[in-house]
This record gives structure tokens, sequence and C-alpha cells, in this order.
């Protein structure tokens, strides 16, 4: 809910601390951002582009793969390694965020309205709200423990700034034969070779690497979790679901590796 994480808000035009009035967050200069009616609040500026944002048929997507439990491992791993106040940058519908979560509240950041509204109702203490990764967050310095950031983008001053310095950065990255069995025999976007070097120097000098685990995940799918799995993903933006499912068996169970890095960052 808002209400717990309110006190970590930072007005995004003035920078002032946020306060919570019936149905709405306001600063004391006057800015004022209505609460939507599915508990989610948007703090995007006027100029902000959403076109990458997830769309109602991702976030499905997105809510019934997981919560069929496909890649528990992962969020197992991440609820172990994360402490108190835990932010999700790049939250989609909350799923890993609300399995993180013990007695502190968490706020979940997504440039998707749709994955917010999600991610509002996925735990009690989550507050869900609208924000553009990329830009300086509506958020206050020093006041998380933990960040998440799982396949999302990284804007590595601005987790700096919002982390406490005794927090925590965990960072899940796709190796680069991260579900190939899917990958090359569908024609699916494939996994940067250099994904972790470019990661290292996008974090550097803001955070030191202090350990990485790999992640596997076997998966048997149906061709109907298989396109949910595939739909969740970017490869939704540039593969027509109807040809997607073309591309599939009708029938046959398909077999696939779920390969991730999950990297543990401290603040520098």
């Amino acid at each position: 809910m808002l209400s717990d994480v309110v006190d970590l808000l930072a007005c995004p035009v003035c920078g002032e601390g946020l306060a919570l009035d019936e149905r709405a967050l306001r600063c004391p200069s006057g800015h004022s951002y209505d609460v939507a009616k599915q508990g989610y609040v948007s703090l995007l500026p006027g100029n902000a582009h959403t076109g990458t944002a997830d769309t109602p048929a991702m976030v499905a997507a997105r809510a019934a793969f997981l919560d069929a439990g496909h890649y528990r491992p992962l969020a197992d791993a991440l609820a172990g390694l994360s402490t108190g106040t835990v932010l999700d940058a790049g939250a989609g519908t909350g799923h890993y965020l609300g399995a993180c979560l013990r007695d502190a509240p968490g706020l979940a950041l997504d440039i998707s309205k749709h994955a917010m509204r999600r991610a509002a109702r996925a735990h009690p203490r989550i507050g869900a709200v609208v924000t553009d990764l990329w830009r300086p967050l509506p958020v206050r310095d020093g006041v998380a423990d933990t960040l998440l950031n799982v396949f999302a983008p990284r804007n590595a001053p601005e987790y700096r700034r919002v982390l406490r310095p005794t927090g925590r950065l965990l960072v899940v990255t796709p190796r680069p034969d991260h579900l190939a069995e899917l990958t090359t025999p569908l024609g699916l976007l494939k996994v940067d070779p250099h994904k972790s070097t470019r990661l290292a120097e996008t974090l550097h000098p803001h955070f030191t690497l202090q350990d990485t685990t790999t992640i596997r995940v076997p998966l048997t799918l149906t061709p109907a979790e298989a396109t949910t799995l595939i739909t969740m993903t970017p490869n939704a933006h540039h593969l027509p679901e109807a040809e997607l499912r073309a591309r599939l068996p009708t029938s046959t169970p398909l077999q696939a590796t779920a390969h991730v890095h999950l990297t543990l960052y401290t603040p520098t």
C-alpha cells in the first residue's frame, strides 16, 4: 500500500517529500499526483515516453507464468539475499518483490501502468509507482536496504543514491544460453554474449561486486506455457502471438533451461 512507502518517495518535480492526502500524493510546494483506483500512483514526468513499457498482454502472460511457479528457484534465491526495505526497479507484476518481503515495506517501480496495477495487489506491503528508470527516481536518498533489478534497466547512479550505505543491489541477468532451446528454433531475440562485461562497466564505479551465483532452472513446457513465457518477454514487441503459435508444436512438450546470473553488489 502507498501508505507504507510514502515516506520513501520524493516529488519528481521539486524533490521534496510526499504525503498521502486521501486519494493523492502531495508535496509542500503544491505538486499533486492522483492515486489510481487500482492503488498505484504515476510519478512520470509529462514528457515521458512509454513505448517500451509492458503491454496488458505481456503483463498478463508474466503473471500467469510466474504465478505458476516456473521461476520459483530464482524467487527463492532473491528472497534469501534480501533484507529490510526492498525496492524493485523494473518490478513488473511485483512477483519477485512480494517473495522478498518480510516485516518491512516494498516499493515497486516500473514504467508500465499495467504492471503496476498488478504489483499494487501482489502483496499487502507493496507500494506501486509508475516511473522511468532512466530518469531521476522519485525516491528519497538512502532509504532502501535491498534493491532488486531483475531483467530490467540499470541506472547505476540513481540506484546508488537510493540505497543505504550498508545496502545491497541484486542484479539478475540472462546468460548467453538462457532459453537457448527455444531461441534458435523459434527465431527469438538472442542474449548479448558480452552482457556480463557491459553490466560491470555500467555499475562501476558506483558498486563493488561481491558475489555471482549461476541459477539453472530446467523447464518442461506445454506449447501454451511456452507461448506464455515468450509473450512476457521483449520478443512480444517483435513477434506477433499468432506467428509464434504457428512456429510451436501443437502438442509436444518443449524442454528449455532458464540460465541466469544473480549478482550481489554493495555500494562503493
